[in-house]
């Protein structure tokens, strides 16, 4: 047993220090307060159990960690999620944001953009703004992006059924800024499935939309080779009111529905897996949710080394963003929701991260000022310099708690992966509803422990105040969609219209033909100054909308 042992730690060493010399480590030696030394790892006891399950560092099954040496060498991405009112306004937050530390963006779009409508459209009145950026044409992703070097810059985008379009915005912006596609950083959430189960925000039904997700990989495969082509969500899964456990179940298994669409359009798994990437939640159980992200990637690794056959071992990592859990926050006592924050923040941390977000204390009333979003980054700057924890790899490893913990969740996720699997896999699962009843049953339990008082509430349902919530909050200015409605009708009345309408007529014969990629005929739309709407009305003739059952 200690052969197989050592043989491991020697190839986990031999790894680390390729590692360092591609990435050297932030300092040559680390040490705590009272100058006790800080060893790169912490091993536990030798047996197959360890060895098989937990492993290194930067091998396979990846429990500990998808790189050797994690944050010894550099810091997860920390990307704050941004975007409100008009491109503008949100340009200036991003840059406002990247001046005091933030490493990568994150954007937000409003909801008309999120569900492909203009913001002149009746169905997009009196939300333009409202919860995230509104972007209607080229001109607008040009105004967000003015002054940032897409080349310099990683890029996260909140959209899924829209996709598509958006990204092919962002090739066009980085094209103008004079950056090749191959060049661009970043990932956009594209994620359908969940939006079925969980958001809402869809356009198509099922089977077009997997359609479109597959020729985005497809394109990314050849054209963008750093872009992350999906973000397979669980955030909203939990936001809904899922477990842990079916926050990681459910994800995963429409991650597999998206594998088996990709090989069903002719890819290769090894062509399009290590740019698959997944988002998931922070909440307050501190030690559960470590465990989780060590259990995900326990789970993913397994499942596409030996169901899939994956060769490349990029295809088995499987890499994440992390946001603080929005449904935990609080409208009383907001300040509470900083420490809430800084909790579930370490946890993501402890549990392995490759980029985070955390949620500023006033977004359970708002859009969150520039003070609040400030300090939601240095909870990040304070846990990354000041706490020490990132100066070893995976220090909850071998705690007898987390240990079993991680190992309860794989089994309890591998048991919910087998009934959907049972079920014709994901998509005959949101079909069915199946997801939807396990997530509005947790949701429904934990709000009756909630108001009985058994779960504890600090703030709102234990230790009350009286007190009069009246923080400064961001407010979105209602002159901005008369504003972007005219900025809108400009652009169309200053394009030339026979070459969109060209574009839109290829984008509707490719729909048609299934072997036609969209993405270069959306792209030269983009470049035409087509809007959302315009190419998003124009698949919704050929593909159908989704009506939820």
């Amino acid at each position: 047993m200690g052969s197989t042992y050592n043989e491991h730690k020697k190839k986990w060493e031999e790894q680390a220090k390729k590692a360092i010399e591609r990435f050297p480590e932030r300092k040559d030696s680390f040490e705590t307060s009272s100058h006790i030394g800080i060893d790169r790892l912490y091993s536990g006891e030798i047996n197959e159990k360890y060895v098989e399950n937990i492993g290194f560092p930067g091998q396979y099954p990846y429990t500990r960690g998808i790189q050797p040496t994690m944050y010894r060498s550099r810091f997860w991405t920390m990307r704050q999620y941004a975007g409100f009112g008009s491109a503008q306004e949100t340009n200036e937050r991003f840059r406002y944001l990247l001046d005091q530390g933030q490493t990568g963006l994150s954007v937000a779009f409003d909801l008309p953009t999120q569900i492909g409508y203009d913001s002149d459209d009746p169905m997009a009145e009196g939300e333009v703004g409202k919860v995230g950026v509104a972007i209607d044409s080229l001109a607008d992703m040009e105004t967000l992006f003015d002054q940032i070097p897409l080349d310099k810059v990683s890029t996260s985008m909140t959209i899924n059924a829209p996709a598509s379009v958006l990204l092919c915005m962002y090739i066009a912006v980085g094209e103008k800024q004079g950056v090749s596609k191959e060049k661009l950083t970043g990932t956009i959430q594209n994620d359908i499935l969940k939006e079925y189960i969980a958001r809402g925000t869809y356009i198509f039904p099922p089977k077009p939309s997997m359609r479109i997700i597959t020729d985005i990989f497809g394109y990314c495969q050849e054209y963008l080779p750093k872009f992350n082509t999906i973000s397979i969500s669980g955030y909203h899964i939990r936001e809904a009111g899922s477990t842990a456990v079916q926050e990681v179940a459910f994800t995963i298994a429409n991650g597999l529905a998206y594998v088996d669409a990709a090989i069903e359009s002719g890819l290769k798994v090894d062509q399009f897996a290590p740019r698959l990437a997944f988002f998931f939640n922070a909440h307050n159980q501190f030690f559960e949710e470590a465990a989780k992200f060590r259990a995900a990637r326990r789970v993913w690794a397994k499942i596409m080394k030996e169901h899939y056959k994956a060769e490349d071992p990029k295809s088995w990592k499987l890499r994440f963003h992390t946001q603080t859990g929005g449904s935990t926050l609080t409208a009383q006592q907001p300040d509470n929701n900083i420490v809430r924050v800084a909790l579930q923040a370490l946890s993501a941390v402890m549990g392995g991260t490759q980029s985070l977000h955390t949620n500023s204390r006033d977004e359970a009333l708002a859009l969150p000022t520039e003070e609040s979003a400030r300090i939601a980054l240095r909870t990040q700057q304070i846990i990354a310099n000041e706490s020490g924890v990132a100066d070893t790899v995976d220090p909850l490893a071998g705690s007898y708690y987390v240990e079993e913990l991680t190992d309860k969740i794989e089994e309890q996720v591998n048991q919910y992966l087998e009934q959907i699997r049972d079920m014709g896999g994901a998509v005959q699962a949101v079909e069915e509803g199946y997801m939807q009843r396990e997530i509005h049953h947790a949701a429904y339990e934990t709000q009756k422990k909630i108001e009985s008082g058994e779960e504890v509430i600090v703030g709102m349902n234990q230790y009350k105040i009286d007190e009069e919530v009246n923080p400064e909050l961001l407010r979105v200015d209602e002159a901005l969609e008369k504003a972007q409605v005219q900025k809108t009708e400009s652009i169309r009345n200053n394009r030339d219209q026979a070459r969109v309408e060209q574009a839109l007529n290829r984008i509707k014969e490719a729909a048609q033909d299934q072997t036609d990629n969209l993405m270069p005929h959306i792209l030269e739309a983009v470049k035409a100054y087509a809007t959302v709407g315009e190419i998003c009305h124009t698949l919704r003739r050929e593909f159908g909308e989704y009506i939820a059952r």
